[in-house]
């Protein structure tokens, strides 16, 4: 591997599509960086759910939240929410909905190998 390494979101190496959202992919180094938007409207329990199967978000979220809010539902611990210029972690077990009629844009850094993948 050469001392730096580049990849560009214009050309993402892999697009998931869900309901009302869309995972954004790129490779560097060993890991992914996402991106994800997710439109008005989006509860991960509606939109997510049903592509993975499990009750709640089994996802570990660490990132950095470029435009709207993001409502959290932890399950052992108080909701709360997190908007543009957040840097956030969430952990597994929680459900999340977007609040408002902005489309909620995040680049998360752990957590995008697998999220939305059944």
């Amino acid at each position: 591997m050469s001392g730096l390494e580049v990849n560009d979101f214009s050309a993402p190496d892999e697009v998931r599509s869900p309901e009302r959202t869309t995972v954004e992919l790129v490779k560097i180094g060993n890991g992914e960086i996402g991106r994800y938007t997710f439109q008005p409207g989006w509860r991960w329990s509606e939109c997510i759910k049903p592509v993975v199967g499990t009750d709640s978000c089994q996802v570990e979220h660490v990132g950095y939240v470029v435009s709207g809010t993001l409502h959290v539902e932890p399950a052992d611990g108080p909701a709360g929410e997190v908007t543009a210029g957040s840097v956030y972690r969430i952990a597994p077990g929680h459900d999340a909905q977007v609040v408002g009629d902005e489309p909620v844009v995040v680049v998360e850094f752990q957590g995008a190998a697998t999220y939305a993948r059944g």
